[in-house]
């Protein structure tokens, strides 16, 4: 599903990912963690193509990214819902406009964006807010709307930076329930965070960087 072969990333002076190589296969959940700078959100950004590689091979289900064309991109990413620390939210429009808005792109009729908005809404809880504005909600609700605008499109793979970086104990729990009722649907979960009481004792997979390097490939 997801493959890294020797994959470096530098900005500038900067070496953000050195050689890195895993495989994740489909329906996994895997941790990504390690302390601040060590390259997990780099790793994050080369998966969803924010960013290319300075060297090294990235595929994902299929599609060799140093083959990809430019106007091939928009499909695949189309697979891959991501889910911001910082909410990306847009402010100016309602919980129900910011998860129809990537729908509305695809050109889904508004039949089905209704049905789709209306079904992510419900499994994180926020049915009842969808006319709200995000600057309206809790830190945990405008977490919540961001999952449900990561996986209205149903992708294949769900990225996750650092989701509950910012959450109380209370509303970590609730997230964390949350990706895993949504990786029990099948999906491929990365989940990027530095809090290692999410994954100990969990039995799941744990990819950890340090400074660039991916030091262990673990179980938690």
């Amino acid at each position: 599903m997801i493959k890294f072969n020797n994959v470096t990333k530098i900005y500038e002076n900067i070496t953000a990912l050195r050689n890195v190589s895993f495989s994740i296969e489909k329906g996994e959940f895997v941790y990504i963690t390690g302390p601040s700078g060590a390259g997990k959100t780099t790793l994050l950004k080369l998966i969803y193509l924010a960013e290319k590689p300075d060297s090294g091979d990235i595929s994902i289900a299929g599609w060799d990214f140093n083959a990809l064309k430019e106007k091939a991109v928009p499909y695949l990413r189309r697979n891959i819902g991501v889910v911001f620390q910082d909410f990306k939210l847009l402010n100016n429009k309602t919980v129900y406009e910011n998860i129809a808005i990537a729908l509305r792109i695809r050109g889904f009729k508004d039949k089905e964006i209704k049905e789709r908005v209306y079904d992510a809404l419900k499994l994180v809880n926020l049915r009842h807010k969808s006319d709200n504005y995000p600057p309206t909600l809790s830190g945990g609700e405008q977490q919540r709307a961001t999952i449900a605008r990561a996986i209205v499109g149903e992708p294949t793979i769900l990225i996750a930076d650092e989701p509950t970086g910012n959450l109380d104990a209370d509303n970590t729990a609730g997230i964390m329930k949350i990706f895993k009722e949504i990786h029990a649907k099948g999906t491929t979960v990365l989940f990027a965070t530095h809090n290692r009481n999410l994954f100990r004792h969990t039995g799941m997979r744990v990819l950890r960087l340090d400074s660039g390097n991916l030091v262990a490939d673990e179980i938690g």
